[in-house]
C-alpha cells in the first residue's frame, strides 16, 4: 500500500492504495467519477482518457504511483459552475456522439490538443484524433465539434 496525493479536478485528493492499481479502477470504483469509461484495457481506444498535468494520458495503463503529485482532470472536471466547457457544448451542437461512451476520451484528448495547438487545421485533428475510437461511426461529427471549438475559443481554453 501507498499513500498517494494529487489534486484531482482541483481538488487535493489522499488515497491509500496499490502503487500499482490502475488510475481507471481507483477513479471509477473508489471515486464514484464513471465519466472515464473501461473499453479495452490495453491502452488502445481512448474511452479511458483522462488528463495528467493537461496531457492525455490512457488511465487504464497508468498507476497510482504514477499520479503522486500531480494534477489529474476526467470529464468531470471540465465544466466549471455548471457550464459545460466549449468542447462539451460543441460535441452537443454537432451531434458528436451517439452512445456516448468514447465522448469523455474523445472530449478530453482534444482539450490536450488544443492547449497545445489552438488553431488547428482540420488534417491536424484528424491526425490527433486518429487513435480514439469511436464504434458509433460518429468521428465526422467529432472531428466538426473540434473545428468548432477551436474557433469559438479562440486559441483560449
Amino acid at each position: 500500500m501507498a499513500d498517494i496525493k494529487f489534486k484531482l479536478n482541483g481538488k487535493q485528493v489522499q488515497l491509500e492504495v496499490d502503487g500499482d492499481r490502475r488510475l481507471l479502477w481507483v477513479l471509477r470504483t473508489d471515486l464514484g467519477l464513471t465519466g472515464t469509461k473501461y473499453g479495452c484495457g490495453e491502452s488502445f481506444c481512448g474511452s479511458c482518457t483522462v488528463l495528467i498535468d493537461n496531457e492525455d494520458v490512457r488511465s487504464c495503463q497508468t498507476s497510482m504511483k504514477d499520479v503522486q503529485g500531480k494534477e489529474v482532470m476526467t470529464i468531470e472536471g471540465l465544466e466549471k459552475n455548471g457550464k459545460l466547457h466549449p468542447l462539451q457544448s460543441a460535441f452537443v451542437e454537432h451531434d458528436a456522439l451517439q452512445c456516448g461512451y468514447c465522448t469523455p476520451g474523445m472530449i478530453l484528448t482534444a482539450y490536450s490538443f488544443l492547449k497545445k495547438n489552438p488553431k488547428p487545421s482540420h488534417s491536424d485533428i484528424i491526425k490527433e484524433m486518429d487513435d480514439n475510437l469511436c464504434r458509433c461511426g460518429a468521428h465526422q461529427r467529432i472531428i466538426s465539434a473540434i473545428e468548432s471549438a477551436s474557433k469559438k475559443m479562440e486559441g483560449g481554453l
